[in-house]
């Protein structure tokens, strides 16, 4: 009688979770890395690139956390207009940043009752 992992060939593969979300996020992530290595080009008349004045790529948990609280919804609909945008990167920091007319995030809970104000 053979052992079981003589019949198993190759070695099972990390399990990818790929979600619709972090499809969109990776697009997100090329289009506006994208746009930062066309603005660092042009920094310089040369073409050479700044010392200190180009922006680093953009990471994905750091496009996680820009787009956490944006349903994913949403995202498609951010996807669609920053496409049909001349600047896709422009479009979408225009978009993503809080607008002053959006109402306000309720502030957070007080901890021990007797910071609440009493009123008679």
């Amino acid at each position: 009688m053979e052992h079981i992992s003589s019949h198993i060939s190759g070695k099972v593969g990390k399990k990818e979770r790929v979600t619709e979300r972090g499809e969109l996020m990776e697009y997100f992530r090329t289009q506006l890395n994208r746009a930062r290595a066309r603005d660092a080009c042009l920094a310089l008349p040369t073409g050479r690139q700044a010392a200190g004045r180009a922006l680093p790529p953009l990471s994905m948990p750091r496009i996680g956390r820009l787009l956490v609280a944006i349903p994913t919804k949403d995202l498609y609909y951010l996807k669609s207009v920053c496409d049909q945008a001349p600047d896709f990167s422009k479009k979408f920091w225009w978009e993503i940043k809080p607008k002053p007319d959006a109402p306000e995030e309720v502030g957070h809970r007080p901890k021990r009752r007797g910071s609440i104000p009493y009123k008679k």
